[in-house]
């Protein structure tokens, strides 16, 4: 027996001797038949050749499948569409074997089926032959295997690949790569987020392989790594051509609160606030829109980081070059309050010209008050211009300076003496401020309250929002300062008193009391006080003791103290100074009268 029979039987080749026994039987039935009849004898004869003959054939169609290699399960095989029928493609892969695949399984991801019979293609052959001893065929498994091979392959080199996105997932996207399935998470969409993803779908574009694990079937890819690829390069080529002061046209691409990024065609610039005009601006928006086309200067391009500052305000005049001439000094001018800060406000005298109002310029008397509660932010006001620094491009303004100075006003209109009326403001420990016309303040002093007493025992007396009258006795302009006097409403006692009195005159007091230092005297309802040493001349009569209370005494004044309201006297001094007139008018010591004779003598004088 032969060789190849030999393996027939023992049952090695079992599968591929039912897959050639129909080619035997083809064959066999191609034979011509027969058109006479033979006698039985040769039909015995007969029999015995075809037998001969059908082994023949059966072990050369035997040799021959041996020759052949038989495709392994796992592997992708070449087939040809010999059918389509009922959404599958039924597909031939040689070696007497068909099998069925899917017509989805040869669309792309949002496209119909595009095959057609005759068409070759690759199929994953899962199982050589499966219950109804058809080929189990996957053309997906092929293409995934297919492109598992070549992304591989493109990933090792650090190569691009093409895929088109095809659905959406959680945190990103799924993109089909030719078979093989990949996540793009959402960060690696775009260079900026992206709101709508629906102009992508379906549309074949390049990306990155930035991860992939065959055994887990995992491939993460970047659209984000393509396109800042791109604009690196385009971003060099249009940065290499740009130079500072160049003057471009660009789009408006975005608009923050500190500016705007305007397009160049390909890169980005930043048109800041401060240099998109010469005045003010609060708001990007208020002058910008997105979209917009512009006409900017390259203020400043940085080749390493690519980075380009650009100016819009710069293509226009400066009006700092006209500010001396236009604001001369203490000229007043009508500008418009543009901010209001801890410290003052800002006033645009002009677009691109502002001034700063601080805030001891705003006000005569509103002292330690916020501006704001002085200025509205769009209030037109009439400044003075105090300061001009074209250097650090600086104006200062004055706001009070456009009104008279009030203490300057109220000195006019109520010169020393005047009477005034005005409700108590506060209350200090030295103290009343009381207000005045102008919104200003006037302070009564401790000791301008009463002439009896002591001011700080008569100050619990008053409360705020009391209203009283006082009499101006001082206004300081310089030092913005108005004392005022309550005490001096009812005129001066002392000062009454004292009338015609002067330093030197005589004059009687009554004693009031005596005490161990002096003794105390009254005159005109003033009290005043005689120490022990002016009580005589004589050091012997320097006695207390020898006055009573009630006794009309005469006494010399010494001196007149209007501040401490105090006369000072001394029974000493007239008694000096009337022996002094006494030797003037009636001789001295040297002409040898005695000083009894001499007051003697006087004494007969007066009597006479």
């Amino acid at each position: 027996m032969h060789k190849s029979w030999a393996k027939v039987q023992a049952g090695g080749i079992r599968p591929a001797f039912f897959r050639f026994r129909s080619n035997v039987a083809e064959k066999r039935n191609q034979r011509p038949a027969e058109t006479t009849a033979r006698p039985d004898q040769n039909r015995i004869g007969t029999q015995s050749h075809m037998a001969n003959a059908t082994m023949e054939e059966f072990e050369a169609l035997l040799n021959e499948s041996f020759e052949i290699d038989t495709p392994e399960e796992g592997s992708v095989v070449k087939g040809k569409v010999i059918a389509i029928e009922a959404g599958q493609a039924i597909i031939d892969v040689g070696y007497k074997m068909e099998g069925r695949v899917e017509l989805k399984e040869f669309a792309n991801p949002g496209e119909a089926p595009s095959i057609e019979v005759g068409d070759e293609v690759e199929v994953y052959l899962r199982n050589v032959e499966n219950a109804r001893g058809e080929a189990v065929l996957s053309h997906e498994m092929a293409r995934r295997e297919a492109a598992w091979d070549r992304l591989e392959k493109a990933y090792a080199a650090e190569e691009r690949v093409e895929g088109a996105i095809f659905g959406r997932v959680k945190g990103g996207f799924t993109v089909d790569l030719g078979g093989a399935v990949a996540f793009l998470p959402g960060s690696q969409v775009d260079v900026r987020p992206v709101r709508d993803a629906g102009p992508l779908m379906g549309l074949k574009q390049p990306f990155q392989i930035l991860k992939m694990d065959r055994r887990r079937g995992n491939i993460v890819v970047s659209r984000r790594a393509i396109l800042e690829e791109s604009r690196a390069e385009q971003r060099a080529e249009v940065i290499g051509k740009l130079n500072e002061g160049d003057v471009v046209d660009g789009v408006v691409k975005n608009i923050t609160e500190y500016g705007a990024f305007v397009d160049l065609g390909g890169v980005d610039g930043l048109l800041h606030v401060t240099d998109m005009a010469w005045r003010r601006v609060n708001d990007p928006k208020d002058i910008l829109t997105i979209g917009e086309t512009v006409k900017v200067q390259v203020i400043k391009v940085n080749k390493e980081t690519h980075r380009i500052s650009l100016g819009m305000k710069q293509l226009q005049d400066d009006p700092w070059d006209a500010v001396q001439g236009k604001y001369p000094l203490d000229s007043v001018h009508t500008g418009r309050v543009t901010n209001i800060t801890d410290y003052g406000a800002f006033v645009e005298l002009e677009p691109g010209v502002e001034g700063l109002v601080h805030v001891s310029e705003m006000s005569w008397t509103k002292k330690n008050v916020h501006p704001g509660k002085i200025v509205s932010t769009s209030q037109e006001v009439e400044v003075m211009v105090l300061e001009i620094d074209t250097v650090k491009r600086r104006v200062s303004l004055g706001l009070k300076q456009t009104m008279r100075n009030p203490w300057e006003v109220f000195a006019e209109s109520h010169p020393e003496g005047t009477q005034v009326e005005g409700e108590v403001k506060n209350i200090t420990e030295f103290g009343l401020f009381v207000g005045l016309e102008g919104e200003i303040d006037g302070m009564v002093h401790l000791s301008d309250l009463t002439w009896e007493g002591r001011g700080e025992d008569v100050i619990n007396d008053y409360r705020k929002g009391d209203i009283v009258k006082a009499v101006v006795t001082e206004v300081d302009t310089d030092k913005e300062r108005i004392s005022l006097s309550i005490k001096a409403m009812d005129g001066d006692p002392f000062a009454e008193s004292v009338e015609g009195v002067k330093r030197g005159s005589v004059i009687t007091v009554e004693v009031t009391a005596i005490e161990d230092g002096g003794i105390e005297v009254e005159y005109e309802g003033m009290k005043s006080f005689i120490r022990r040493s002016d009580l005589s001349r004589d050091r012997s009569e320097q006695r207390p003791e020898r006055f009573g209370v009630g006794d009309k005494v005469d006494v010399r004044v010494t001196n007149i103290d209007a501040k401490s309201r105090r006369l000072g006297l001394s029974i000493k001094a007239r008694e000096i100074a009337e022996e002094k007139e006494a030797v003037e008018q009636f001789g001295s010591s040297d002409s040898g009268a005695s000083l009894g004779d001499i007051l003697g003598a006087a004494l007969k004088s007066d009597d006479d």
